[in-house]
C-alpha cells in the first residue's frame, strides 16, 4: 500500500536543495508525484506530494526533517489516504491590474463566496510596458462547484473588476 505525503519546504535559496530533498525521497524508494516550487526573496519554497510504501513513510518524515539541520525547513502534511475525486468544472483566471493594495484579497473574496477553490496560484508584479508603472498579474487554476457555471462566475468576478479597474479573463 501507498502513503502520500504532502510537505512544504523553505530554506536559504542555494544549489542543491532539490537535490537533496529528491534524494532522501529517493533512497526510501518514494516517488516525487508532483510539486510546485519558487525563489521568492532570497528564499526557496515549495510544496511537494511524494508517494511511498507505507512501511517507508516514517523513514522519510524522520529523514525529511533531519534536512532542518542544514536550514531546509520541512513542515509535514499527510493525505495517507491519496488523492480525492475532482468534482466540478475547472476555469482559468488571468487577471493584470495596475498595482495597489488589495487585489488578491478583493478577488479571493469573490472566489470563496461563490464556493470556489484555487488549485493553483501565481502572481507578480512587472513593469509597465508603457509608463512602467508596476502591474500586478495573477493567474490561477480554479475548481468551480457543481452548481456555479463558468459565467456566473466570470459575471460575478467582472463586477470585482470594474471596481479594481482589472482586467480579467475566465476561460473554462
Amino acid at each position: 500500500m501507498q502513503n502520500h505525503l504532502v510537505f512544504t519546504v523553505i530554506a536559504k535559496d542555494r544549489a542543491g536543495l532539490v537535490e537533496r530533498i529528491s534524494a532522501c525521497i529517493a533512497a526510501l524508494g518514494g516517488n516525487w508525484i508532483e510539486s510546485s516550487m519558487a525563489r521568492l526573496g532570497g528564499e526557496f519554497a515549495g510544496i511537494v506530494r511524494v508517494a511511498i510504501a507505507a512501511d517507508q513513510a516514517d523513514a522519510l518524515v524522520a529523514s525529511l526533517q533531519d534536512l532542518s539541520a542544514d536550514g531546509i525547513d520541512i513542515t509535514l502534511r499527510s493525505d495517507r489516504a491519496g488523492q480525492e475525486a475532482q468534482n466540478g468544472t475547472s476555469a482559468h483566471l488571468d487577471l493584470v491590474s495596475q498595482d495597489h493594495p488589495g487585489i488578491l484579497r478583493d478577488i479571493t473574496h469573490v472566489l470563496t463566496a461563490q464556493g470556489v477553490s484555487i488549485e493553483h496560484l501565481t502572481t507578480e508584479v512587472v513593469a509597465g510596458s508603457m509608463q512602467g508603472e508596476a502591474l500586478f498579474k495573477a493567474s490561477a487554476d480554479l475548481r468551480l462547484p457543481e452548481t456555479l457555471s463558468p459565467g456566473a462566475l466570470s459575471d460575478a468576478l467582472q463586477e470585482t473588476a470594474a471596481d479594481l479597474m482589472a482586467d480579467i479573463n475566465l476561460v473554462d
